[in-house]
């Protein structure tokens, strides 16, 4: 927290316990989260402030009569949930037509004057399109009772719990006449430098860094631990109008000045355009500074500012007609791409990976930058020496969108795909509906060094004190050489390595023993097998509940028994069938882990997607088709290559071309990617 300005509260920490004085304490803390995270003006010290919370801690704890879910304590979260919970939505909450020209806002600008009819007069209102995840927050009589994801529109997960720990939420409006009920809708998203500060932590973990802040909030609001949400940082900044009862607008930009008065964190960059030009000339001037603000900023929304023109603009079936999005290009630059890099993750997947001249792309200095797969760079003919046109539009590396072929000398290298692991020196292979060629050896240091910087993390087996650079040593010294290893580290082996005395030693060796007893979820994250994440881990070690249930099952067994899709059953039951994963499971096992879980019924109908004929086209933001087909398939769907009157849902990225169109014709529903994550909670 940064020092705020000492002054007196009109609470002091050391009053009486009395019920009177838990009122005020609440009353107090509200005020203080308001100070320090809307306006950013705080009024007392940080001792001051933990000494306040304190007090109210330990009032709450002494009178749980009078227990209130809107008291400011809750914002350190609560026990973890079992899973969400889906609400439906009392107002569909609605996705913006996108827009990427000055001649496609002219053309919405000439729909709009249309659909109001000749002499109409109207105005716009533009903000910054702030880049997270939409959420919906209702109050009733002032308080927060809900807070839930988009979902699919009609339907959406409920993360109040979640929602709560978010400290620029009221949890109670600031306003002594409260309206019956006000749903508004906004982003929640995590800044740039929280972002950067939870990457950092991420990676001295062992972890892979988040892509970017808006996946990092999304995956954030769908933790089922609440007390891990709000250690996150996140924040929220609403713009939408749900249900309201008890009070009226007549414009959106008086809603915002309200929610401003009621405690809200609004955006201080909005502007009233009285006519189109006005609207270009915005998106014009806030372009250039976007790069230097401190959270993610992808384009503006331009709306209608009276409401009633709204409600008589009306709807279609995916968005208002009377606003839209204009999205701005991402942010592209030209430098020379000198060499390429090998890059060996913990499955042994080998990336290649661009050396660049350093440019300065999106407020940053860029000299390395993602090729993702060597069938990509030979699609693109990417080659050692090209110029190329680098893009980054948020994402922690940036990629080669294409090189410059007519700026070509004749001296530049085509980049092929190696026949053997660069560390290793083990033939490469190419598994089964993968694009990326392989180490296949599980000693190879590099994929161990992968390996055991996943197993050690936070959400695997969460090994106290085994960080980065002493995976490093470890393998480069060969004082591991193979995962099961770690059971077998001694105090006097470990001091043998630079900067490891002997508490440090001790330490560790206690970890890597408390780290037997995470139970079978935890292991099977921990093992990095393919397609199986935290969740689908936690889910299948629940409904198998021990280790010894998967072993000798094939991909249609594993898939009939414990309701996995056939991508990540196949996944599971190719790494298990494996000789050297085998033998990596008995040494785990001689060492005393545990490969057990306490059982839990499975979800009645297999996933979200049970049951449901899902086709995939176009090309998305995020996922390959392969990993949107994996992603399906884990939710229980059942993908296929056409559309018909038998497929359910269609989900369509950029040019999604004829299968749209027909799905379009046929009824059949049609979500992109942040709709199917919604779906299927990813």
């Amino acid at each position: 927290m940064a020092t705020r300005t000492a002054k007196k509260s009109t609470t002091e920490a050391g009053a009486s316990g009395e019920p009177k004085e838990l009122l005020e304490l609440r009353k107090a803390v509200a005020h203080h989260d308001h100070l320090y995270y809307v306006l950013a003006k705080p009024e007392l010290t940080d001792a001051e402030y933990d000494r306040l919370f304190q007090r109210l801690k330990v009032l709450e704890a002494a009178h749980p009569a009078l227990h209130d879910p809107s008291s400011p304590i809750h914002r350190v979260g609560g026990a973890p949930l079992d899973a969400f919970t889906a609400v439906k939505h009392a107002k569909r909450m609605m996705s913006l037509d996108n827009t990427y020209s000055a001649d496609d806002l002219r053309e919405f600008d000439a729909r709009v004057k249309k659909g109001l009819g000749a002499g109409v007069a109207y105005t716009y209102y533009c903000d910054p399109k702030v880049d997270g995840v939409a959420c919906s927050l209702r109050y009733e009589a002032g308080r927060l009772v809900l807070a839930a994801t988009r979902g699919d529109g009609e339907r959406g997960d409920d993360i109040t719990a979640n929602a709560r720990t978010i400290r620029d939420i009221p949890l109670t409006l600031a306003t002594d006449s409260p309206p019956a009920v006000l749903e508004l809708r906004g982003e929640v998203y995590l800044p740039r430098a929280t972002f950067e500060k939870l990457n950092a932590a991420r990676v001295a973990d062992g972890e892979e860094p988040m892509q970017n802040p808006r996946n990092a909030a999304a995956g954030t609001l769908k933790l089922l631990d609440s007390r891990t949400v709000a250690s996150r940082g996140l924040r929220f900044v609403p713009h939408g109008i749900g249900a309201l009862e008890g009070v009226a607008f007549e414009r959106y930009s008086e809603f915002l000045a309200e929610c401003r008065r009621m405690g809200f964190s609004t955006s201080t960059f909005g502007r009233s355009c009285p006519d189109l030009q006005c609207v270009l000339d915005f998106i014009t001037e806030f372009e250039p500074g976007r790069a230097g603000l401190p959270f993610d900023v992808d384009g503006v929304v331009i709306k209608v500012d009276e409401l009633t023109l709204v409600e008589r603009l009306g709807v279609t079936a995916h968005h208002p007609r009377g606003a839209i999005a204009f999205k701005y290009a991402a942010e592209q630059a030209v430098t020379r791409l000198h060499t390429v890099e090998l890059s060996v993750g913990k499955t042994g997947a080998i990336t290649p990976v661009a050396n660049l001249d350093p440019v300065r792309l999106a407020g940053t200095t860029v000299s390395r930058a993602s090729l993702h797969n060597f069938e990509e760079v030979a699609r693109k003919d990417i080659r050692e020496g090209d110029l190329v046109v680098v893009e980054k539009a948020g994402e922690v590396i940036p990629y080669v969108v294409r090189s410059v072929p007519e700026k070509r000398t004749g001296k530049e290298r085509v980049i092929t795909a190696p026949r053997a692991c660069p560390t290793c020196a083990t033939k490469v292979v190419k598994r089964e509906g993968e694009v990326a060629v392989s180490c296949p050896n599980r000693a190879c240091p590099d994929v161990l060094r992968g390996v055991l910087r996943h197993f050690a993390s936070r959400r695997a087996m969460d090994i106290e004190g085994l960080g980065e650079k002493l995976v490093d040593q470890l393998i480069d010294k060969k004082v591991c050489t193979a995962v099961a290893d770690l059971y077998g580290l001694t105090v006097e082996r470990l001091m043998g390595l630079e900067r490891m005395g002997k508490k440090s030693a001790q330490n560790l060796v206690d970890g890597v023993a408390a780290s037997r007893s995470r139970g079978l979820g935890r292991l099977l994250n921990a093992l990095s097998i393919p397609h199986l994440g935290e969740t689908t881990g936690r889910d299948l070690a629940e409904r198998a509940g021990s280790m010894d249930e998967l072993l000798g099952k094939d991909g249609p067994a594993i898939e009939a028994a414990f309701k996995l899709g056939p991508v990540v059953a196949a996944g599971v039951a190719g790494w298990f069938a494996d000789e050297q994963n085998k033998a990596l499971v008995e040494a785990l096992r001689a060492a005393g882990v545990d490969m057990t879980q306490a059982k839990r019924a499975a979800a009645a109908g297999g996933g979200p997607l049970a049951g449901k004929t899902v086709v995939i086209t176009g090309t998305l933001p995020r996922r390959s088709c392969d990993a949107c087909k994996a992603a399906v398939e884990a939710a229980g769907g059942k993908v296929t290559d056409s559309v018909s009157k038998k497929t359910d849902l269609l989900v369509a990225g950029e040019k999604a071309g004829s299968k749209l169109e027909k799905a379009t014709a046929l009824g059949v529903k049609v979500v992109d990617e942040d709709g199917l994550d919604a779906l299927i909670g990813a």
